[in-house]
């Protein structure tokens, strides 16, 4: 399945993308797409819902806002440096285990939502990456089981700002949580959908010229490898966002560099999991 959200943004509503790539709001199965909806085995109790009852769910018009497709998570969980290609344009060594930093779930928006470069940013950055979502309470699970444990994938812009993150203290996370910073989407792919994680490509481009294109098959630590070994720190909860790291190409490893500015359209992809599309809008303080 598809699972996608839409409407005006904090009061969206669930819906699918079926079959002819038509968007069907489902919201009289009665259930947001969040934490208690995956807890509770909502992707299998949606599938059978839908085989009596999508026939009268009303269709809606492509052109609708997107929301994020999962309702705010627990948590969002990021992997950094994981693509070989990345770490070597930013000059550092791979990491010999998962680089982990967190994302403040009040930077999600929808995937085709402005991005807002922050009060006082020069650095503004993007990073195409591959999402995991998580679909059930995770704890000291094994690699070889970690599929069990995730609902599906989801495209995810990781905006960065450089200066916050690199320049202001030891810590990452200021960097990464400004309001925009992670959009979430079109849609979330269940894990049956997408045949392989670790083979698709992923792009990006800056006012129409590709300036990140790659595969997943560059990445240091696979998904089920991070899985894993994220459940050994912490407790993964249904719905949480595990974003696997970014390809080479990011504007921090230009030379010169290249940052954001008001105006500047960034488009991004990965195979299987749609596309999104951010105009980036300076802050004006609203």
């Amino acid at each position: 399945m598809k699972l996608i959200r839409f409407g005006e943004a904090g009061s969206e509503k669930p819906g699918i993308i079926n079959a002819s790539g038509e968007y069907v709001d489902v919201s009289a199965f009665g259930e947001d797409f969040n934490e208690a909806f995956l807890e509770n085995n909502g992707l299998e109790r949606l599938a059978a819902w839908l085989k009596d009852n999508e026939g009268s769910c009303p269709k809606v018009d492509a052109g609708v806002r997107l929301g994020p497709c999962i309702s705010r998570p627990s948590k969002i969980i990021c992997i950094g440096l994981n693509y070989a290609k990345h770490a070597q344009e930013s000059g550092m060594e791979p990491p010999k285990e998962p680089l982990v930093f967190f994302k403040s779930t009040s930077a999600v928006c929808g995937p085709n939502d402005n991005v807002i470069i922050p009060k006082n940013s020069t650095k503004t950055d993007w990073e195409v990456e591959l999402a995991i979502v998580i679909g059930k309470k995770a704890s000291y699970i094994s690699k070889e089981d970690a599929r069990d444990y995730i609902a599906g994938y989801c495209l995810h812009n990781d905006y960065s700002e450089r200066e916050f993150q690199l320049e202001k203290g030891g810590q990452w996370v200021k960097g990464k949580s400004n309001d925009t910073f992670a959009p979430l989407g079109p849609f979330l792919a269940t894990k049956e959908d997408i045949a392989d994680p670790h083979k698709l490509r992923l792009w990006l481009s800056l006012n129409g010229k590709v300036i990140q294109d790659s595969n997943t098959d560059d990445m240091i630590f696979d998904c089920d490898e991070i899985v894993s070994y994220l459940s050994n720190y912490m407790t993964l909860l249904p719905g949480d966002v595990i974003s696997t790291g970014t390809p080479a190409g990011v504007g921090l490893g230009f030379n010169p560099q290249v940052f954001l500015k008001a105006g500047d359209v960034v488009e991004l992809g990965i195979e299987g999991l749609g596309v999104q599309k951010q105009t980036a809008e300076a802050y004006s303080g609203k």
